[in-house]
């Protein structure tokens, strides 16, 4: 993966197509968004150890029963998941993110499922810890947030992807919720990135690993880049794909492309994991638009 500059710079390139690509397709883009509401709350709540797969996600979103017995509190959390995703698709750009549509959204996800919790910040004797690191002492979350809101604000000059990446580390890091601050924090990524012109992003299960592995190397050493690969690679791929298909291209899997390919289909898979092709990732496959 190129550098973060490198990778902004592909970036802007990439907004500047979709911007306008995107004129006269709005319709277009609305059906590439409600196709990606699965995807985006079953690999969220897989990120927190849910059992349910892509395809019993989309039933549970769809009001089609199951083929096995799923308990109510997974049942609820795709159901909730998928109103937050909804909210912030249609208010980013209105709303402001604050510290009370934080909460607000937190009572949407969490309602139905921890009521007492929904909804509010952790109190004084709320400790949490995340693996061997202990999150911010609860008298202290509401001054961190504001910090951290304060120091994103006032850091336009650098690129959004070092932006969202130090906002969500800094968010997980201060952890301000007795529980779904992971979901949520991946929502908030994403009302950010909205309001700053561009588009949402998809931290996939696949990643968890490298994923966790980021927030490690944050916690240990204050380093971002792990995470900036991570949330750069996330957002080309989304610009890939809406590119994709808003410029009429053919979208086909990526191994079927292999077969007429000089190269392999593990050199396109490396290319497209590293993003150094036009793929994207699209209900667990590698695609790509010709």
């Amino acid at each position: 993966m190129p550098n973060t500059f490198q990778v902004f710079r592909r970036i802007q390139d990439l907004q500047i197509r979709y911007l306008k690509a995107l004129a006269g397709k709005e319709s277009l883009l609305r059906l590439i968004y409600e196709s990606e509401v699965t995807e985006q709350v079953y690999n969220s709540n897989a990120i927190e150890n849910s059992t349910l797969s892509l395809e019993e996600t989309d039933k549970i979103l769809n009001q089609i029963d199951l083929d096995r017995f799923v308990n109510e509190r997974e049942l609820f959390e795709a159901k909730n998941l998928a109103r937050v995703v909804d909210y912030i698709d249609q208010k980013a750009k209105q709303e402001e993110l604050t510290l009370d549509l934080m909460l607000l959204l937190h009572k949407m996800l969490i309602s139905n499922i921890r009521d007492e919790i929904a909804g509010r910040f952790r109190k004084s004797d709320e400790w949490v810890r995340v693996g061997s690191y202990i999150a911010t002492d609860p008298a202290m979350v509401i001054e961190q947030l504001e910090n951290m809101m304060i120091i994103y604000r006032t850091s336009a000059e650098e690129s959004i992807i070092t932006r969202i990446t130090r906002f969500h580390l800094s968010f997980e890091q201060i952890h301000p919720f007795v529980d779904g601050n992971g979901r949520i924090g991946r929502v908030l990524n994403n009302c950010l990135l909205i309001r700053e012109g561009h588009v949402p992003i998809n931290i996939k299960f696949i990643d968890r690993s490298d994923y966790y592995d980021a927030f490690a190397a944050f916690d240990q050493e204050s380093d971002l880049s792990l995470m900036e690969q991570i949330v750069g690679k996330a957002l080309t791929s989304s610009y890939h794909k809406r590119l994709a298909y808003l410029e009429g291209k053919r979208i086909i899997p990526l191994a079927e492309y292999a077969k007429g390919s000089q190269e392999s289909h593990s050199n396109l898979l490396n290319k497209a994991k590293r993003q150094t092709i036009e793929a994207f990732w699209e209900r667990g496959k590698w695609k790509i638009g010709l």
